[in-house]
């Protein structure tokens, strides 16, 4: 019988390819034994009625085997015999496809060469062994956006498949293929890390063409090159290659590196300024100095030195005291002889 079966599936696997040869199977077996088994039961036997075999025959292949209709007849036994056999190969059939299945979508995306479905999600494209891991750690330390990481043809696989939060796909990233395959038309940031310079530039020229106007971070060793990126999309954000995590920054928080350029400005419109708290300031907390700071000077105070040390963003009931340092941006230094509590 298992002979009969197994040369049976040998000659419809010549033939046939993927999920139908398990389907072919099972409805040969189905239909041959309905057939034998209508033939060697009784007459009066319920088993072959087409209201019941179709279930006799499920829980019988899948050997559960409940038991509400068997055959009365040794023939019949025999085709139930049959059918067991037949359902353990199909059932083989079924999940070593499976199992085949699983392993080429899960291969196709280690080697990035599958098309993803993501809205919303951050795209960085460029690979440098290190540098792009830290970025990546940086970029969903504070949520689990989705992240896809386009490296090129020789990256052969995800080089961080141990991280669920990011996809991978490979290829010539200056292609439109690439930019589909990202979903890069759907991307909420683009972050552009190329080998040099040129390459940034035709890189952002291939993600402006698939999502016009996306908020781009493009990592450059010279930033003169920047008006050549700004022709491309005015809105580019440029920033030195070297500082990653600067890169990283304005990806989660658009415009944080136009901020950083007016501060370390010395023509920005607000300058960091550090003040020394002299005797009798007249303060008591943070908040207050805080509050003083910014109505009388239209300063904002950055971070306080203590005697325990730096802190940023104290918290408003922070005791400060004689000697007290204050870390703070304004639109000019601010005397001592002009602090004056209100």
């Amino acid at each position: 019988m298992f002979l009969l079966i197994s040369r049976l599936t040998r000659l419809l696997g010549s033939r046939l390819r993927g999920w139908r040869l398990p389907l072919a199977v099972i409805v040969l077996v189905f239909l041959t034994s309905w057939l034998a088994m209508a033939l060697v039961e009784p007459a009066g036997s319920e088993i072959a009625a087409p209201g019941n075999y179709w279930w006799y025959f499920v829980v019988t292949a899948a050997t559960v085997g409940y038991g509400d209709f068997f055959p009365e007849s040794g023939a019949g036994r025999l085709v139930g015999t049959y059918v067991i056999v037949g359902g353990i190969v199909t059932l083989t059939l079924l999940f070593s496809r499976l199992a085949d299945y699983l392993q080429s979508v899960r291969g196709k995306r280690l080697r990035g060469v599958g098309a993803l479905e993501l809205t919303g999600h951050v795209v960085v494209l460029g690979y440098l062994p290190g540098r792009t891991e830290r970025m990546l750690a940086e970029l969903h330390a504070e949520n689990a956006t989705p992240i896809v990481l386009c490296a090129w043809d020789e990256v052969g696989e995800n080089p961080v498949p141990e991280d669920p939060v990011v996809s991978f796909v490979r290829g010539d990233l200056t292609h439109a293929d690439v930019m589909t395959r990202a979903c890069v038309d759907r991307a909420r940031t683009v972050i552009v890390d190329g080998r040099d310079d040129n390459e940034t530039l035709a890189i952002a020229v291939a993600v402006e063409h698939a999502n016009p106007g996306v908020h781009t971070v493009a990592a450059l060793r010279d930033l003169g090159r920047r008006d050549n990126l700004r022709y491309v999309n005015p809105g580019i954000a440029c920033v030195q290659w070297h500082m990653p995590t600067l890169i990283t920054e304005e990806a989660l928080d658009p415009g944080i590196t136009e901020v950083y350029s007016d501060l370390m400005s010395a023509g920005g419109h607000g300058n960091t300024y550090s003040l020394r708290l002299p005797s009798g300031h007249g303060f008591t907390a943070f908040g207050d100095c805080q509050t003083h700071l910014g109505r009388r000077f239209g300063a904002t105070v950055l971070a306080v030195r203590t005697a325990g040390g730096l802190t940023v963003s104290p918290p408003w009931d922070t005791p400060i005291g004689e000697g007290t340092t204050l870390y703070y941006v304004g639109r000019g230094r601010i005397d001592t002889r002009d602090l004056v509590a209100r």
